[in-house]
């Protein structure tokens, strides 16, 4: 990352707050004199397709992002909005813990099943998953990066790699968004 690089964070369902390591995240960009947007999107525990949507719409319309972190449910809203016809390609998305494109639970009902986009819109696209992840598969989580050519990282019991699997500070995230040098995937 160059310190004149903006990097956008979007959460998933029900936010992640500190000690989540998205949080950690948006601190150690700020950290290093980053520029960050980490929003809290509408209504986190209850969300709507249309309106996290319109929300995310807007905040890459006025931040102009060079990259993309997406956990869990953003995943599958960063693959809505490449749907939309006025996308604008960024430099690099990160997603990790995509839930499967076929998710079957209620409250998030309105964002699947999803359809993988013709173009995912970033020139470099990292997935990294948890060899256990309740919510997805490791083996189409692998298919959806063959599809999009995106570098492949399984991380062995991680869950659904967030607070409740202890993915506070994660250093990892870190070194591949900041660009340290001993960021190794």
């Amino acid at each position: 990352m160059q310190v004149q690089d903006k990097v956008l964070i979007l959460h998933g369902w029900g936010g992640s707050d500190a000690p989540h390591w998205q949080a950690e995240l948006a601190s150690e960009i700020a950290k290093n004199y980053g520029t960050v947007s980490f929003p809290l999107l509408d209504n986190c525990h209850f969300p709507s397709k249309n309106r996290w949507l319109k929300q995310v719409k807007q905040i890459l319309d006025d931040f102009k992002p060079d990259t993309v972190v997406c956990h869990s449910l953003a995943n599958n809203l960063w693959l809505w909005l490449c749907q939309e016809a006025d996308m604008r390609e960024i430099k690099r998305l990160f997603m990790v813990s995509l839930p499967s494109l076929v998710t079957q639970e209620k409250t998030i009902k309105t964002f699947f099943p999803c359809p993988l986009p013709k173009n995912i819109y970033a020139k470099e696209v990292h997935i990294i998953v948890s060899d256990n992840d309740p919510w997805v598969k490791r083996q189409e989580a692998k298919e959806i990066a063959s599809h999009y050519d995106a570098t492949f990282t399984t991380i062995a019991n991680a869950g659904h790699i967030n607070t409740d699997s202890g993915y506070g500070k994660w250093k990892l995230i870190e070194n591949l968004v900041l660009g340290t040098s001993n960021a190794k995937i």
